[in-house]
């Protein structure tokens, strides 16, 4: 039974207001819901909204032992409550008890990652505000404790997109107008098939560093971005293989400027398949949507700022769109009202010159 609905509730609206990073908002909202839920592990993960992987886990130690084999099974085997089924369904929470009729036997993801770990049930919620995920939550009891009710499902589906909001607020948070001390310069980082580091860039290790920082974890611990984007590119080989998705995401990074990170299959002699991933300062191109999705802005919305970075006039962008001149002005003024400024050079500015 869940415990102190409305008092729970209440906790996650103010921690909602607090200055936080998304690492300590992560920590603390999992603190709030062991409360109202009781469990023995989680994981609390943001993602990119637009690719739907990683950018940064809160995680037990439990589960820190077990998280590469958690990734495999999402990107490479079909099972009970994926990420991307719960983004879609009606409830955005389901536990495997639940799918499963109460036989956890029926998934993979249970027979071999969970049992083994000494883990029983799973409460998994896809955290969606207006229509985009923003990130997951994963509950788990072990073995020996009582499967999650149907009540307890609800209430987490419930609280999702309170989580959800302040997840999108964290990555949109402007960066400092005298951040500095960054390095701008790529960086390649090259693992083997089972993501153990084979070599590395001067800069690829500076940005390894950072995004350790970030989730808090050791030098021995391969971040959960990376692990996303490159279990993602495995798993384009199995039987989840979808090439349409891209193997990279855009994180928000402590200074507020976005790192983009990428994942590509190298196939070598004899078989030999390692993994290079880039690191670098995201481009416009990449920022714009995430910024746009973060700013609530429509697909036309979209269009009008892809043609204002590419300097069209207002009587180019309403013969490219085939709209009259008014109807720019429109979606101009709507633009301007969700960005927060009165101009296109200010947008500029908003978009991009203190993301990227």
């Amino acid at each position: 039974m869940v415990n102190n609905k409305e008092a729970i509730r209440r906790q996650l609206l103010k921690l909602d207001a607090a200055p936080m990073s998304s690492y300590h908002y992560r920590e603390a909202a999992l603190s709030i819901l062991r409360e109202a839920v009781p469990f023995a592990a989680a994981c609390c993960t943001s993602v990119d909204p637009i690719t739907l992987l990683s950018t940064g886990s809160s995680t037990d130690d439990i589960i820190e032992e077990i998280h590469h084999q958690l990734f495999e099974y999402e990107y490479g085997h079909e099972d009970y409550n994926s990420f991307e089924q719960l983004i879609h369904s009606e409830i955005l929470a389901a536990a495997l008890s639940g799918a499963t009729e109460g036989q956890l036997e029926r998934s993979g993801r249970y027979r071999e990652v969970l049992r083994p770990a000494g883990l029983g049930d799973e409460l998994r919620a896809a955290l969606v505000y207006e229509e985009t995920c923003w990130g997951y939550v994963t509950l788990f009891r072990t073995i020996d404790e009582p499967l999650f009710l149907e009540e307890e499902g609800l209430f987490i589906a419930s609280v999702s997109p309170l989580l959800a909001k302040a997840l999108k607020q964290k990555s949109l948070e402007l960066p400092s107008m005298t951040a500095r001390g960054r390095k701008d310069e790529p960086g390649i980082l090259v693992l083997s098939e089972l993501l153990e580091p084979q070599s590395l860039s001067a800069q690829a290790g500076y940005w390894l560093k950072e995004l350790r920082s970030m989730e808090n974890i050791g030098s021995d611990t391969l971040p959960r971005p990376i692990r996303a984007v490159c279990s993602r590119v495995l798993g384009q080989d199995g039987p989840k293989a979808d090439e349409t998705k891209d193997a990279k995401v855009c994180i928000r990074m402590p200074d507020g400027i976005y790192l983009s990170l990428r994942a590509s299959k190298l196939e070598g002699a004899h078989g030999l398949i390692q993994l290079a991933v880039s690191f670098e300062p995201a481009k416009p191109a990449d920022i714009l949507p995430l910024v746009a999705q973060a700013y609530g802005l429509t697909a036309r919305e979209n269009q009008v700022i892809e043609r204002i970075i590419r300097g069209f006039s207002t009587k180019e962008l309403a013969q490219s769109l085939h709209i009259s001149a008014y109807t720019v002005q429109d979606h101009l003024k709507s633009i301007f009202a969700k960005t927060g400024v009165n101009s296109r050079r200010e947008l500029l500015w908003e978009l991009f010159s203190r993301h990227s």
